[in-house]
């Protein structure tokens, strides 16, 4: 991935998709997403962040399975710990956040979506998804939290119980995102809605939304002490 300011907007472009990467989760990914965090926290002024990605298909689809299985058990307790803190850290970041959702997000990568303040979908391709029950990963009390963070608790059930595919169109009907657009304006309506977002002040932003986040908070706190 790489991180560049234009505008004000720090934009966190994905580029994981070579080689069936799908931009998919590991210790290692998930500290660079740490470190891009890091530096938007540190930006002085007014700023937002935007989540976007290279490839027309694909958004993130979740944990990298292949890589986890190798792992001990040590070694998935770490990744699971460092991913719900990055989780916690993108839904409480003191800026707005935008996630650009151009193909299939899947679950870990839907859960991280889920963090961002708001959505953007592509209209005609992707799917979002939260299939953990059917690949045997149950949600823990973090990724749970943070699955509910969308509005609509009817969409969220389903999709945690049943493993339900939603298209980019019945995503924007149920209110997973907040609005669709084609694949040649996706990435400019998410530029602009970030760049709009940077211009409130940053900190009552960021108070305002994190007092609406309360169990989030809890979360993080937990999990850092």
């Amino acid at each position: 991935m790489n991180l560049q300011l234009r505008d004000d907007v720090h934009i966190l472009t994905l580029t994981n998709t070579g080689n069936g990467g799908d931009n998919r989760l590991t210790t290692e990914v998930v500290s660079e997403y740490v470190a891009a965090l890091d530096t938007v926290e540190q930006y002085e002024g007014n700023t937002a962040l935007l989540v976007t990605c290279e490839h027309e298909k694909t958004f993130s689809t979740g944990i990298n399975l292949d890589w986890i299985m190798q792992l001990d058990d040590a070694g998935r307790r770490e990744f699971s710990t460092v991913f719900e803190i990055l989780l916690c850290r993108l839904a409480l970041l003191n800026a707005p956040t935008v996630a650009c959702i151009n193909g299939n997000a899947y679950a870990g990568g839907a859960i991280l979506a889920s963090a961002a303040d708001y959505r953007l979908m592509r209209s005609d391709r992707g799917r979002f998804c939260f299939p953990e029950v059917n690949i045997k990963i149950p949600f823990t009390p973090v990724t749970s939290d943070i699955g509910q963070l969308l509005p609509n608790q009817q969409a969220v059930k389903n999709m945690m119980l049943t493993g339900v595919a939603y298209t980019g169109q019945e995503c924007a009907e149920l209110q997973i995102v907040d609005a669709i657009y084609p694949a040649e304006t996706l990435q400019a309506e998410a530029f602009e809605l970030a760049k709009t977002l940077a211009g409130k002040d940053r900190y009552s932003y960021f108070t305002i939304r994190n007092l609406l986040r309360p169990a989030i908070t809890a979360h993080l706190k937990n999990l850092t002490q």
